[in-house]
């Protein structure tokens, strides 16, 4: 009777954890989406390229604040928007080679 329990907790809590892996995937890759997207319109016209730069990097510095001002502080809305940022700037970065090359 204790190793089903032990069974049906555990696999409850694996699908829950594959569910919380397979979310933070689609936020970073999201995040790299709308990382194309802003450089592709900001390419466009060239007076937008400082204010959208500007409004990336507040973006950026108040969610890094926020998520890392409580480590402990596990709520899953900030790992969402924090793993978009990561994709944002990962996305961005990959961008850039893509231009130096």
């Amino acid at each position: 009777m204790y190793y089903i329990f032990i069974t049906i907790i555990s696999s409850k809590y694996l699908n829950n954890q594959f569910k919380y892996i397979k979310c933070k995937i689609i936020c970073l890759l999201f995040g790299f989406f709308v990382a194309t997207i802003l450089s592709t319109i900001s390419a466009q016209t060239g007076d937008w390229s400082i204010i959208a730069a500007a409004i990336i990097i507040a973006y950026n510095e108040i969610i890094s604040k926020m998520v890392y001002k409580h480590p402990n502080n596990q709520l899953i809305i900030l790992t969402i928007i924090n793993n978009l940022k990561i994709g944002i700037i990962y996305g961005l970065l990959v961008d850039a080679f893509k231009l130096g090359s």
